[in-house]
């Protein structure tokens, strides 16, 4: 997938012009600069960005052009991306999970801080990792709703072992912290509460003073239009919950937002292929292309549908079947989608709120997958 080297006003105006016939993910460098400045200004600790849910080389330049400086990184490839893409920056290699030859690599690309959720990968570190100013966090998990789905049922410790490994950390003389991830698309900010007030306890029987408080991504992106991620709130939130749960002993703190950074700087445009007997729509995208996160967290309601000169359709919204390209029948989006009555063959249909886990999703299955990314000034349509 190539970046089109022509800077467009917005969407409208690039399939009015150009008229693609294959999806379009389109690119608003604006956006994701004033989403990372509303973080910077607005968290109280240090902003990292979590660079699985989206690793396309302008979203990181762009993060640091507007001032963020450390990144979650997950594998030796994103550790070689961003060390070459800002070499300066801090890296934070919280996959609870690695292989011994993926740790070695770490330590010698300079990696200083790291997650841990279990004993047995504590062990590995405290073999191959040196301790002088390297931190490791255990990273634990709770029964907390709030969020679009769980990340406790893959990864996190219990509040009870995570005492023990925190004081493990400790005694092997690393910089002891903890970090949780409350889940992903997560839009109530009390998720984050019953965490933090956790670790707390977590870090009182263990006997440890922590240095840092990561309190994990999960921060929302804007994909539903009733909902508006309430950000500042949950910011004040983390900041005020922090110093009621550790008291004079408060860590600094740390965030590690993916979507919550990068997904409201892409817009998304697929093409009507077909609407089957006035019924199902399909269209020249699906999930094993760029829409292939919507099955897992929900379907985003914040579409419209242009004609194909870039017209809105202003009919009345009607639920409809979508289906992908392929000839796989899963390949459907979720539940029925509200689109304009008049939609058409030939129509697009518009996705706001894009950037995560769309472009390093796609796939080439059945031979489609070929994506396009244009650079818009706006993202809206």
């Amino acid at each position: 997938m190539g970046l089109s080297k022509t800077i467009w006003t917005n969407p409208t105006e690039y399939l009015r012009s150009v008229k693609p016939e294959n999806p379009v993910l389109f690119f608003a460098p604006s956006v994701i600069q004033a989403t990372a400045r509303r973080f910077i200004d607005g968290f109280p600790g240090l902003v990292t960005y979590a660079v699985k849910s989206n690793p396309e080389e302008v979203v990181v330049e762009n993060l640091v052009a507007a001032g963020v400086s450390g990144f979650d990184v997950a594998s030796p490839f994103e550790i070689r991306m961003i060390r070459r893409l800002a070499p300066d920056a801090a890296l934070h290699y919280n996959n609870p999970v690695r292989s011994r030859a993926e740790i070695q690599m770490a330590v010698e690309a300079g990696v200083k801080s790291w997650s841990v959720d279990s004993a047995s990968e504590l062990a590995k570190l405290v073999e191959l990792v040196p301790p002088q100013g390297c931190e490791i966090s255990v990273r634990f998990k709770l029964p907390v709703s709030g969020a679009a789905y769980n990340f406790g049922a893959k990864f996190g410790a219990t509040v009870e072992l995570a005492a023990d490994l925190l004081k493990t950390v400790a005694d092997a003389g690393f910089i002891p912290s903890i970090t949780f991830h409350p889940g992903t698309q997560c839009i109530d900010p009390h998720a984050w509460e019953a965490y933090i007030r956790s670790a707390a306890d977590i870090a009182r029987n263990a006997g440890v003073k922590i240095a840092r408080l990561n309190v994990g991504g999960g921060f929302p992106n804007h994909r539903l239009e009733g909902v508006v991620p309430q950000l500042e709130e949950t910011f004040a939130l983390i900041d005020r919950v922090a110093t009621e749960a550790f008291g004079a002993d408060r860590p600094a703190l740390v965030c590690e937002p993916g979507r919550g950074l990068c997904g409201d700087g892409f817009v998304h445009a697929a093409k009507v292929k077909a609407v089957r007997d006035g019924g199902h729509v399909f269209l020249n995208d699906g999930i094993y292309g760029a829409l292939a996160e919507l099955p897992l967290v929900g379907v985003i309601d914040r579409i419209e549908v242009l004609s194909p000169e870039a017209v809105k359709r202003t009919a009345p919204k009607a639920p409809r079947i979508v289906f992908g390209p392929t000839c796989d029948s899963v390949d459907r989006l979720p539940g029925d989608v509200m689109l304009a009555g008049d939609i058409a063959e030939g129509d697009y249909v518009v996705f706001l709120g894009m950037g995560a886990y769309s472009t390093v999703t796609n796939t080439r299955f059945n031979g489609f997958g070929e994506l396009t990314m244009a650079t818009v000034l706006s993202a809206a349509v």
